[in-house]
């Protein structure tokens, strides 16, 4: 089997840039897959072929019949499984990275022709070196998990359909150049349909996980859409209740302004009569009747 090592490193440099469920894939994907393929299933399906024995000594009803019982190797099957499954997530890594350069880029920039002036912060670039899955990451992280978990689910389809989901002692053969139906046995079975059960429960919990971190960043979208909306939503602006209170505070002053005003008018007009009144007598008496 090849080498894992350049593989563990791409996925170190994604585990930076996912959230905390995807961590916990990655962990899945190195411990209970690539581990237990590398130092276990590799050793157990190493005697594969040459254990496998037919009650027959026609030349090549072995091989046409290993070919039948086995029409790709377990072991060549999970590596090609893990390597679809990782591919996805590569390829988000390498989006990734060319969206922070060209942000960085785009800073630069701006950050040379506006030198005095003040510049947008980055968008996707915490001020701790973190990546925030936002806007177009975000939909490339979301799209990346619909494919691992279109992956997962045909691989694990595929290995239940074309081996079931135990190995028999005994496989049955009437394939020609075979002059009549023979009996192939294989070797270990049992450990074999275990390390079978254990990759099996290994992709299914990989692609909970998937669903899961699929839920989570649905949500996510969903609170940022609304979040978006609520920006740049322009909504009337209503007064409080208190400025309500005030001005109906400010009516009844000015009703009571009024009310006292006109009783001063009155009060002015009905002094003025008096007034005049008064002078008249005065000239009244005033007045030489010969």
């Amino acid at each position: 089997m090849g080498d894992w090592h350049l593989l563990g490193r791409l996925l170190d440099k994604v585990q930076t840039h996912s959230t905390v469920i995807g961590k916990v894939w990655l962990t899945v994907l190195f411990v209970f897959r690539i581990l237990v393929l590398n130092t276990a299933a590799d050793r157990v399906w190493g005697d594969e072929q040459s254990d496998f024995v037919c009650n027959t000594q026609q030349p090549g009803c072995e091989n046409v019949c290993y070919d039948m019982a086995f029409p790709i190797s377990h072991v060549r099957f999970w590596v090609l499984q893990i390597i679809a499954v990782a591919t996805p997530k590569l390829l988000y890594l390498g989006y990734v990275l060319h969206v922070i350069h060209a942000e960085k880029k785009e800073m630069m920039k701006k950050q040379t022709e506006f030198d005095d002036q003040d510049y947008k912060k980055p968008k996707y670039t915490k001020s701790s070196g973190k990546i925030s899955i936002r806007g177009r990451l975000l939909r490339s992280y979301v799209f990346h998990l619909v494919a691992k978990i279109l992956l997962e689910a045909f691989f694990i389809w595929g290995q239940y359909y074309l081996y079931g989901l135990t190995l028999a002692p005994r496989y049955v053969c009437s394939r020609f150049p075979c002059p009549h139906q023979v009996d192939c046995f294989l070797s270990r079975p049992t450990e074999k349909s275990v390390i079978i059960w254990f990759m099996l429960v290994a992709a299914l919990i990989s692609l909970a996980l998937c669903l899961i971190e699929l839920l989570y960043m649905f949500v996510k979208a969903v609170k940022e859409c609304l979040t978006r909306k609520q920006d740049y939503t322009v909504t009337p602006v209503t007064p409080p209740l208190k400025a309500y209170k005030s001005h109906d505070e400010m009516i009844q002053n000015c009703v009571n302004l009024e009310l006292e005003m006109q009783q001063g008018r009155k009060a002015t007009s009905g002094g003025a009569v008096n007034e005049a009144a008064k002078n008249a007598e005065k000239n009244k008496i005033g007045q030489v009747f010969i």
